[in-house]
């Protein structure tokens, strides 16, 4: 497969991807949406320790296979999690993302970007594959049963609570966390960032630097 490729096609669903954004926060009134379904301060990540977050999980990607952290051993991991029928942090933190591995260029090999879904119930195999696809050709999409997304959240540490609201779809939202998660080839947690705390190019800049460091050591 041609990556380049691909991600050059991509690009044209990308920006309509943006601009579904831009038009689902005038329907929702994006302010009001966001106010009635995330609280005012989402809680802070504990990063306290290499023991405070660990990669650990049992769920299916968006291909159908059963996978742990030790099916993207060796590479870096870039992690997130949300779900599918998010209105506008998920879509743009998964844009962002796409952004980071375009940047890196050929080094994105070493670099697994992976959506976690935290509404398995909705966010199937099926709807997985067909909305990670839309955003990058190397996006991974997991998910698994109620339990296993459960786990894994409180594993990363990641906040996520329904909502219920006539005006969602099927009548809720899941509001949560979004912070993106940087994990080391061996598995371990490294740091986190959040989308709009610095540009694509920094982020890609700081994961290279990693990479690099890794080679010579």
């Amino acid at each position: 497969m041609n990556t380049a490729n691909n991600t050059g096609g991509l690009r044209p669903i990308r920006r309509l991807l943006w601009a579904t954004v831009a038009g689902t926060a005038l329907a929702f009134g994006a302010a009001a949406l966001w106010r009635a379904f995330t609280p005012s301060d989402l809680p802070a990540p504990r990063v306290t320790g290499e023991a405070a977050i660990v990669n650990s999980y049992s769920l299916t990607d968006h291909a159908g296979r059963s996978v742990t952290p030790d099916s993207y051993d060796g590479q870096w991991q870039l992690v997130f999690f949300g779900f599918t029928f998010c209105p506008n942090i998920c879509p743009t933190t998964l844009a962002y993302i796409a952004s980071v591995m375009d940047i890196l260029g050929p080094e994105a090999d070493q670099v697994a970007p992976i959506f976690v879904t935290v509404d398995p119930a909705r966010d199937t195999v099926d709807v997985m594959a067909e909305y990670v696809a839309a955003f990058h050709p190397r996006l991974i999409g997991l998910t698994g049963t109620e339990a296993q997304a459960a786990e894994a959240t409180a594993n990363f540490r990641v906040w996520y609570e329904r909502s219920e609201g006539a005006d969602a779809p099927d009548g809720y939202l899941m509001a949560h966390s979004g912070y993106i998660y940087l994990m080391r080839p061996d598995g371990g947690f490294d740091t986190v960032y959040r989308e709009g705390d610095q540009p694509p190019e920094a982020l890609a800049d700081e994961i290279l630097m990693r990479i690099e460091r890794d080679e010579r050591s």
